[in-house]
């Protein structure tokens, strides 16, 4: 655990912006690469199920390396692990537009994966740790964030693409301007060291029971999510035929309504519970993908990615929210609940490669339409967590996420 320093409203309140900031600089990696996926897999070379495969790297990337986390963190201070683990995935974007080859591809998406993960972890920490402190719900709102800084990343990667632009020079100039504003943007976090006399956590430790059943919540949500980003603009021009432009800009319109529905979902929580908000999420979700599976045109599909991106885009921050409120360590429940969403996000991609390149494209969708009903059955175990909010007075509240 942290030291137990009292932080001022003013610290708080620049901690929560600031921290705001590397989560949306994060989600414009996400959507920069994501939008030039259909470039990196010509340039490689590789076919739909050969792409599916590289893409399972960034998740064995980041299984191997998430759990170091938390050491770096507890030996170089939170402030200080964020600033280098979010420059390495910053700089991490150059690589796969690099690879020329299959095997290349997967170097390439082994380090960007390892890299996104460990920032992930490490950036999570402190919005939970601000949140504790401010005793009131803000990672929807982060969350919201990152999806802001996706949908940017995505616009930018559907003007390249409509530009016919080289991915290579536009994720160098993307990498060298995320890498700066992400420097900047942690200087303003928590500066939060561990004791002198403590123990450095554990590099692995398995899940609290109480966080099997929220991550799998969260695994149906993260994996609609992973799945929709990554393949959207696949889908568009390899089953829709459409251009490279308008292929890019469903990505666009799935990381804007994702953003959309973080942004404004700590009040619709609040107003309406955990538990009545992600059923009707999973509804829009399955709507969403039953669209997007019987599309008899590139706009139907396109609403159908809309719906996706709506219905799953609060479920995340209230995995979290429950954790932290259950089980007897809410600590290592939290960590439990991310690195099972997190490694749902990273799989995600591959398994829908894997199944197109057996069957289709459209018959990968109906899976990712099968999980999102998921969302409806599974929606009652978020009621352990008591909601979206964080609780005033909370004995938890100061309690720092392990991963």
């Amino acid at each position: 655990m942290a030291y137990e320093v009292v932080f001022g409203t003013r610290q708080l309140k620049r901690a929560r912006y600031a921290v705001a900031a590397v989560f949306c600089v994060h989600g414009a990696v996400t959507g920069s690469f994501a939008t030039r996926i259909p470039w990196i897999q010509d340039h490689a070379g590789v076919s739909a199920g050969q792409l599916g495969l590289a893409l399972a790297f960034p998740a064995l990337g980041a299984s191997v390396a998430m759990p170091l986390a938390g050491a770096v963190s507890h030996r170089f201070g939170a402030r200080n692990a964020l600033r280098g683990l979010l420059a390495l995935w910053t700089l991490s974007l150059i690589l796969p537009s690099f690879a020329s080859n299959p095997l290349m591809l997967c170097g390439a998406l082994f380090v960007y994966g390892a890299t996104a993960g460990m920032s992930d972890v490490a950036m999570n920490a402190q919005g939970v740790e601000v949140e504790n402190r401010l005793h009131r719900s803000i990672m929807s709102g982060l969350h919201g964030m990152w999806s802001v800084g996706a949908l940017i990343g995505a616009a930018g990667g559907t003007l390249a693409a409509h530009l016919g632009s080289d991915a290579r020079l536009h994720h160098a100039i993307a990498a060298a301007t995320l890498t700066a504003l992400g420097l900047i943007a942690c200087q303003g976090v928590l500066d939060l060291r561990s004791a002198p006399d403590e123990e450095p956590p554990p590099t692995f430790a398995l899940p609290p029971k109480s966080a099997l059943f929220i991550g799998a919540v969260g695994f149906c949500a993260v994996f609609a999510e992973g799945a929709s980003l990554d393949w959207s603009a696949v889908y568009l021009r390899d089953v829709m035929d459409t251009s490279a432009g308008l292929a890019a800009a469903s990505t666009t319109a799935f990381a804007l309504t994702m953003a959309m529905a973080r942004l404004v979902g700590d009040r619709i929580v609040d107003r309406f519970g955990s538990v009545r908000t992600v059923r009707v999420g999973g509804v829009l979700a399955t709507a969403g993908g039953l669209l997007v599976v019987v599309a008899p045109h590139p706009a139907v599909a396109m609403t159908g990615f809309a719906f996706i991106g709506l219905g799953v885009a609060v479920v995340v921050p209230l995995a979290f929210a429950a954790a932290g409120r259950s089980g007897p360590n809410p600590s290592q429940a939290i960590a439990g609940v991310a690195t099972i969403t997190y490694t749902s996000g990273l799989i995600a991609p591959s398994a829908i490669g894997a199944v197109a390149d057996a069957t289709s494209l459209v018959v990968s969708f109906g899976l990712v339409t099968a999980l999102a009903c998921g969302l409806v059955v599974g929606a009652g175990v978020l009621r352990s967590g008591g909601g979206g909010r964080v609780e005033s007075g909370s004995a938890e509240a100061v309690a720092e996420p392990r991963r």
